[in-house]
């Protein structure tokens, strides 16, 4: 009998993980509608950032801000959020009477439930696999190693997807957790030390613990794969440390009782919009001096430089907070002692192993495309003929396709060609039939999550409000996500677009985005050509040449400026109006810039790595 009763609450929580997971899409529907109620715009596109994620909606100054100031991972989903989850859900869950045993039970059943709904991204995979072997550990009454179960998440998440180990943003994730597991201990005791004791100090000493350990271990990291490196994220992450939790608990409390119809959210978003506006003023107060953000360029060795001094420093470190300790130790037994502490030689293990993954995984000089065999993005340019579809697709989050070409180009079958099963936008630069003709089989062949565009005809808007699809105008300044990839819009301005549209030239209402991944950029420049568009994105990797190569006077001008080492031109073979001409040739030639167009090479792909672009085409 008691048996059986034990697992009523286990059957409980699995149930209710059931329901939850065969309902990701609405429930994430209502926890974003349920952060935006009575928020701010700026402060409910943070609070979907750092609950769900989907920081897609910031505004690109703000995300430039956290960038800058390094609390750029307040806006994604990490190990941050199962803490924060399962710190808020014990209590609340004790309230209501339940036992250990039983909250642990819960507990599970919500990180079951909020992994996918975070997006499941490499992270939070880890963290999430990582919580619940903490979890299930305390239910079989065993004392929890974090180390081990950190171990067992990375095994297994490269079980599950073996290229996750050249993932940036898994490799900063998992020794953020390995700085913490190693270092936090020993600093919170020597902060306690420093600040006395006291609930509220020790509370400080343990959150300021982790954020020091987290940022000291992955500060080498940041600066190898993105050549830069943020002066002020030490105390950035400090001054935003005591809004941090409260923000993030009440984004998850909000996104629990939206599940509830017309609960009312107002008064907790009303709260937690002044802790997000003050996060966001740290932000800019540490992320905006230009000495706030250095270029550095750490390769390899100094990679390995880096963590051999932390690993010394943190040895003499440990040593020196255990000396009175091993001092005695050595009048007792002077055989049993250790050269080095126990988690020093778990620090070091674990940099060595870092180390090593990284020398597997970088490029081979001199090998075939010189590129890493795992791909972060691939973007696509695809062959529609006379008109524009740019298909990217970021690894591990949802693809997004940038124009749909003509009608009659059988995009939903490139798409499907490419792997394609869902887009999580589709950006229409502006409503011509060469850029936006194939929107309808778009539309109507495979799921679409949102509409973006600029301009477009109220015949288009219908045609996706009738297909149930979310739409959104974009402006300069705006700002679009997935995963690590993020487009910035940078024309038109939102004056030009509330303004009289007759008469108008279409082509200069065209959406121009700068397209990152890390280190990468591409400008997307629709049909904006230089000489009627100011663009100034500084330097890129990658120009799509405006308006099919037609002749733009301001052309030389715009390759001086941004420098791309590849050009890609959509056009159609044969086509009446003499795309590319021989002037736009010429002037990419003067520059010295390769060049690929869809005409001859047919589809344009180009495989983006942590520090390395492999380009297929025949150009």
């Amino acid at each position: 009998m008691q048996a059986r009763r034990s697992l009523v609450p286990l059957l409980c929580a699995a149930l209710a993980a059931a329901l939850a997971l065969s309902h990701t899409t609405e429930v994430r529907a209502r926890a974003e509608a349920a952060l935006e109620s009575g928020m701010p715009e700026r402060e409910a596109a943070l609070a979907r950032g750092f609950v769900l994620g989907q920081d897609e909606a910031i505004d690109a100054g703000t995300v430039e801000d956290f960038r800058r100031s390094g609390l750029a991972h307040l806006l994604a989903v990490s190990g941050q959020n199962v803490a924060l989850l399962a710190l808020l859900a014990m209590p609340l869950l004790a309230a209501l009477g339940m036992p250990l045993r039983t909250r642990l039970l819960w507990v599970l059943g919500l990180i079951a439930v909020y992994v996918p709904l975070a997006g499941a991204g490499p992270s939070i995979l880890r963290a999430g696999i990582m919580g619940g072997l903490s979890v299930w550990a305390t239910l079989a009454g065993r004392r929890s190693s974090r180390l081990y179960a950190l171990v067992v998440a990375a095994a297994v998440t490269l079980a599950i997807d073996p290229t996750l180990a050249a993932d940036v943003g898994w490799q900063l994730s998992f020794a953020a957790v390995l700085g913490i597991v190693l270092l936090a201990a020993p600093l919170r005791g020597a902060i306690v030390g420093w600040l006395g004791a006291g609930a509220w100090r020790r509370a400080l000493a343990e959150a300021a613990a982790m954020t020091i350990s987290a940022t000291l271990i992955t500060a080498p990291l940041v600066a190898f794969h993105f050549e830069s490196v943020s002066t002020t994220t030490l105390a950035a992450n400090l001054l935003a440390l005591p809004a941090v939790a409260p923000a993030m608990w009440l984004g998850m409390l909000v996104v629990a009782a939206g599940q509830v119809p017309g609960f009312p959210v107002d008064a907790l978003n009303a709260v937690n919009a002044l802790l997000l506006a003050y996060i966001a003023q740290v932000a800019a107060w540490c992320g905006r001096p230009d000495w706030a953000y250095l270029e550095v360029r750490l390769g390899l060795g100094g990679l390995v430089g880096c963590y051999l001094a932390i690993a010394t420093l943190s040895i003499l470190v440990l040593r020196v907070g255990r000396s009175r300790r091993l001092a005695a130790r050595r009048r007792r037994d002077p055989a049993g002692v250790r050269l080095l502490p126990a988690k020093a030689r778990y620090l070091v293990l674990g940099i060595v192993v870092v180390l090593a993954a990284l020398v597997l995984l970088r490029p081979v000089a001199g090998g075939p495309a010189a590129s890493l065999p795992v791909v972060s993005l691939r973007v696509t340019v695809l062959d529609v003929g006379q008109g524009d579809a740019i298909l990217l697709q970021p690894r591990g989050a949802p693809a997004l396709l940038v124009d749909s070409g003509p009608p009659g180009e059988e995009i939903a079958a490139q798409l499907e060609e490419a792997g394609v099963e869902r887009l999580g936008a589709v950006v229409v630069t502006h409503d011509q039939s060469d850029h936006a003709g194939g929107l309808a089989e778009v539309l109507s062949s495979l799921p679409v999550d949102r509409l973006l565009f600029g301009a477009i005809e109220r015949r288009t808007s219908a045609f996706a409000g009738a297909a149930g699809i979310p739409t959104r105008r974009l402006a300069r300044g705006d700002a679009l996500r997935s995963g690590d990839l993020s487009l910035e819009v940078l024309w038109p301005p939102v004056e030009l677009l509330d303004g009289p549209l007759v008469g108008e030239d279409p082509n200069r209402l065209s959406l121009v985005l700068l397209v990152r991944l890390h280190r990468f950029s591409m400008l997307l420049t629709g049909d904006a050509e230089a000489e009627s568009v100011p663009l100034d994105p500084g330097p890129v990797d990658v120009l799509k040449v405006a308006h099919h190569g037609s002749d733009d006077a301001g052309l030389a001008a715009l390759l001086d400026r941004t420098r791309p080492r590849l050009a890609v031109i959509s056009v159609g073979e044969g086509n009446s109006f003499g795309h590319p001409t021989p002037t736009t040739l010429a002037t990419l030639a003067e520059h010295g810039v390769r060049m690929l167009r869809t005409d001859r090479d047919s589809a344009i792909v180009l495989d983006v790595g942590s520090r390395s672009v492999h380009v297929s085409g025949a150009g």
